[in-house]
């Protein structure tokens, strides 16, 4: 399935800016070294590699169980109205990402979930972590909810 949610036209700040990279640097290097949580819910480093630029970008993002082995992610960026970078990255080059998680690297194929598939993961998403379900009310646009499967 493609990557297709536009930019909304409301919605939160969209976190930026240097202190915002410092944090996510210190998160980075935290999730790989000690692996675990990060703001209350599991935490991995997703790689990907640029849209524009080709060159690596590595983020700390919040992760769930999804179906056999695979993790589920929220593009959210705090309910803001756009998309985070990382969602256009994965985009350009799907079957380009790495995560780091409980001390593995692994390549990953990434697969925007749609219809009830989405909705599903949704729900168990919500469940576990409340705080999405605040990011959807904050911004028009519907989460994208991705879907990372190790390749082998």
């Amino acid at each position: 399935m493609s990557f297709d949610t536009p930019t909304g036209t409301r919605g939160a700040r969209q976190p930026a800016g240097r202190l915002f990279r410092w944090f996510n640097t210190l998160a980075a290097r935290r999730i790989r070294r000690k692996g675990g949580q990060m703001m209350g819910f599991n935490a991995l480093v997703l790689t990907t590699v640029g849209a524009r630029s080709g060159l690596e970008r590595s983020t700390p993002v919040g992760w769930f169980p999804g179906d056999v082995g695979t993790l589920l992610i929220v593009a959210s960026a705090a309910g803001a109205a756009g998309n985070p970078s990382w969602y256009h990255n994965l985009a350009a080059h799907p079957d380009r990402v790495r995560v780091e998680v409980d001390g593995r690297t692994l390549d990953v194929l990434a697969e925007q979930l749609h219809g009830a598939e989405r909705a599903d993961a949704w729900q168990r998403i919500v469940q576990a972590a409340p705080r999405f379900a605040q990011y959807q009310e904050k911004t028009d646009r519907l989460l994208p909810v991705i879907r990372l499967t190790p390749r082998t």
